[in-house]
């Protein structure tokens, strides 16, 4: 299995988004895959112009041609799971990671087939299938912020063609790095993270089980909103 990961919080590796994102991906490559991962912050990728050159006057080429991705382009075709790692903003995702995905358009085939549903789906240009997982944090205390994170990348994963194979969600986020470093017995959200890696390669799925523990409470509500003010 190939990856490709992008972590779009802009404090890179330090982030509480990297806490979860990064055993995840050595659980993906214990199980024997590849991983390559992307910090959009460190990334030059322009806003997609939105005026359709890649259906109509260069089909399946960017008519942007001074940016980074033009490096990703092959990479992101050559991958079989998509993982997009994203702090909540405003109840979705961070700009450079929109950018990041408004620009694959290109490596869709148009024209869009339309299912029974009358949504319109496109074909990767090679015809393959592949995965898309999320993974996101956030400062808020319960799983509902997620909603509309979640409600983009299913939208986006049916519109590319790829299966959502599920999502690493940690709420009330800024607690996990200071109770780890405290010793306060979060380990088991680590391993339950890395676990998620290994079993997308081994199974082709992750459990709700461990995604529940990625995501379950680490303390208590009150004590969490005390704490943040």
């Amino acid at each position: 299995m190939k990856v490709i990961a992008f972590n779009a919080s802009p404090k890179m590796d330090r982030s509480t988004t990297s806490l979860i994102l990064d055993p995840f991906l050595e659980g993906l490559r214990e199980a024997g895959a590849t991983a390559e991962l992307f910090y959009t912050r460190k990334l030059n990728v322009k806003p997609c112009l939105g005026d359709r050159s890649c259906s109509t006057k260069t089909p399946g080429q960017c008519i942007q041609q001074d940016d980074d991705m033009h490096t990703l382009y092959p990479k992101l075709t050559g991958a079989d799971l998509w993982v997009f790692a994203t702090p909540v903003y405003w109840g979705g995702m961070t700009g450079p990671m929109k950018n990041v995905m408004d620009r694959m358009v290109p490596l869709l085939l148009p024209p869009s087939k339309v299912t029974a549903s009358s949504r319109r789906k496109s074909t990767g240009r090679d015809g393959a299938k592949g995965q898309v997982v999320l993974v996101s944090n956030c400062g808020w205390w319960d799983r509902g912020i997620f909603d509309l994170l979640l409600a983009h990348m299913k939208a986006f994963s049916f519109g590319v063609g790829r299966d959502f194979a599920g999502a690493l969600l940690r709420p009330h986020g800024p607690a996990l790095g200071p109770m780890r470093d405290a010793g306060a017995g979060v380990d088991d959200v680590f391993q339950a993270a890395t676990e998620a890696g290994r079993q997308l390669v081994r199974d082709g799925r992750m459990s709700q089980e461990t995604l529940d523990v990625v995501a379950r409470e680490l303390l208590p509500r009150d004590t969490y909103m005390q704490a943040s003010t």
